[in-house]
């Protein structure tokens, strides 16, 4: 080894006999021979004298351009607080609301006063599109929306904290509602809290979708969140006799509208007790006021 180093020189050294390929194919592509040897538990590549110097370069060259085409890595998601607790409200005002209507407590037609009927919506009932969010056909329909809603809403109260993602939740799922008035004859009427599980599966998409990587960024890897939560619309939100597939589709795009608005919101006001507390109170509030002019019509 030493008689070979005298007229050769050493331009790569590494314990790994496998990270000597590329190196290699790099010298062979720019013309200039080598060897590889082993010595004291060394794998290294040796090139004539003459050629060390611009072996070296070449070798450079090559680093410094992977270096330059390394994909940035992603931008550590920040975790906010209150996402369990607002699930847990969730699901404790859609099942009081069903136990209301199924014994018609204070002997009240829960569903009539609170469906989305929407002749009267465009008639200027407009409360009942967050009132039919909390309403539910039977016990089944209520089990699918609690298990969705509160997988879909825990994962976007972790990504905007417990009560901006309901307040949010909630807003896109009236929305979707009002728009899937509009659209329909006026006797078509709907209930259930789909509209806005979906509206929080849109919010993680639009959250998603935030840029956090480098510009060079393939445009299928851009968009895949996109396409995810289209097709996983597809899959659970269209279909069954009495699925009304026209306010899945409004909620999860006026999800996306307004994730898209609330993912931009500064972290430090995600961060803020203060704020997550005025946004949890406002999504209930919205409902109560919402369920006070349907009761006292």
């Amino acid at each position: 080894m030493d008689e070979a180093q005298n007229r050769t020189e050493v331009v790569f050294k590494t314990r790994s006999q496998q990270s000597c390929g590329e190196p290699q194919l790099v010298l062979a592509s720019a013309g200039i021979s080598s060897n590889l040897m082993q010595h004291d538990g060394w794998w290294v590549i040796l090139v004539a004298p003459n050629d060390g110097a611009a072996a070296l370069d070449e070798l450079k060259l090559h680093q410094q351009d992977n270096a330059g085409e390394a994909p940035q890595k992603a931008a550590r998601i920040p975790i906010f607080d209150g996402a369990m607790g607002g699930v847990g409200v969730y699901a404790l005002v859609i099942s009081m609301v069903m136990f209301c209507d199924s014994f018609s407590a204070y002997e009240l037609p829960w569903r009539q006063l609170g469906r989305m009927q929407a002749g009267e919506v465009k008639a200027g009932q407009w409360w009942r599109v967050f009132t039919a969010l909390t309403l539910h056909v039977d016990l089944q329909h209520l089990l699918s929306n609690l298990a969705f809603g509160g997988l879909f809403g825990l994962f976007a109260g972790r990504i905007l904290g417990g009560g901006v993602a309901w307040l949010s939740i909630v807003l896109a799922g009236g929305i979707g509602n009002a728009i899937n008035a509009v659209v329909r004859d006026a006797d078509h009427s709907s209930i259930g809290a789909s509209t806005a599980v979906f509206a929080a599966l849109g919010i993680l998409v639009s959250h998603a979708l935030r840029p956090r990587t480098s510009a060079t960024e393939n445009v299928f890897r851009r968009w895949r969140p996109l396409i995810g939560g289209v097709l996983l619309l597809a899959f659970v939100g269209v279909g069954g006799e009495r699925t009304d597939v026209v306010a899945h589709v409004t909620g999860f795009v006026s999800g996306v509208v307004i994730g898209w608005i609330a993912c931009r919101v500064p972290d430090r006001f995600l961060a803020n007790q203060n704020v997550q507390t005025i946004a949890s109170v406002l999504a209930m509030v919205v409902i109560a006021i919402c369920w006070g002019l349907a009761i006292g019509t």
